[in-house]
């Protein structure tokens, strides 16, 4: 098998920071929570707004639901999404401090797991020896935190950033069916919701998978999928349980 070896081009002058900026991974925190907001916005707002038009033949009870669901739902996933956030970010200090302290009790066996590590993931005895003493003495701290907690500065949790981005993303994406309650007519209102509803889904879905480089057609799929089955069950529930106002 042939050896890779780096090839270097001297008028070319990438710096790793610059080329992992470039991976879509480095989007996965903010991503995520976009995501998850404007979907969650979309389909709670549309599923709501479909349960009370089942269930009414005039417009005012189905605005004020729907504008109801829109500000609640958005402030209760940005509060959601920082406290979510907020434990998972206490959880990583905890295991820090927890690290902090074991480096300085017992620096060879913290060593020696390092060690280990690098060796599980096909480095020779020797050549994991010399990576591991290099890098502690370098930086003992972020070494552990990254390759024995698994804790990078991609991965790092940020409550306010994903506060901010799940509740705005909500409000985006549940700004859409209220939209159509506004000025689509009230009968058959329902059946617009859902045609247009299904339509934000898939557009949201083809918006994230490009963000995040994945395929558009399984998310495309995916997205409508589920948001339909909930719609579906919202506009069940109103014809059963609603009574005309």
């Amino acid at each position: 098998m042939e050896k890779l070896q780096p090839k270097f081009n001297k008028m070319e002058k990438i710096t790793i920071d610059n080329y992992l900026d470039n991976h879509y991974i480095n989007r996965s925190n903010w991503l995520r929570a976009a995501v998850l907001g404007a979907n969650d916005g979309i389909i709670s707002v549309s599923s709501l707004a479909i349960g009370v038009a089942a269930a009414s033949s005039v417009r005012e009870p189905i605005m004020l639901a729907t504008v109801a669901g829109l500000v609640a739902g958005a402030l209760s996933m940005a509060a959601g999404e920082y406290v979510s956030v907020s434990s998972q970010t206490d959880t990583e200090k905890a295991d820090i401090e927890r690290e902090k302290q074991e480096l300085k009790e017992m620096p060879e066996t913290e060593l020696n797991i390092l060690i280990q590590i690098f060796e599980k993931r096909g480095l020779k005895k020797e050549t994991a020896q010399q990576v591991a003493i290099e890098l502690t003495e370098k930086d003992a701290l972020g070494t552990h935190m990254r390759e024995e907690l698994g804790i990078n500065e991609i991965s790092q949790a940020n409550p306010i950033q994903a506060a901010i981005a799940s509740g705005t993303s909500f409000l985006v994406g549940g700004v859409l069916p209220l939209l159509v309650v506004l000025f689509i007519p009230v009968l058959g209102m329902e059946y617009w919701l859902y045609g247009f509803t299904t339509i934000f889904l898939g557009i949201l879905g083809a918006v994230s998978a490009k963000t995040g480089g994945s395929s558009m057609a399984k998310a495309i799929v995916r997205i409508s999928i589920w948001g339909t089955l909930a719609m579906g069950l919202s506009a069940l529930v109103g014809y059963i349980f609603g009574v005309n106002v």
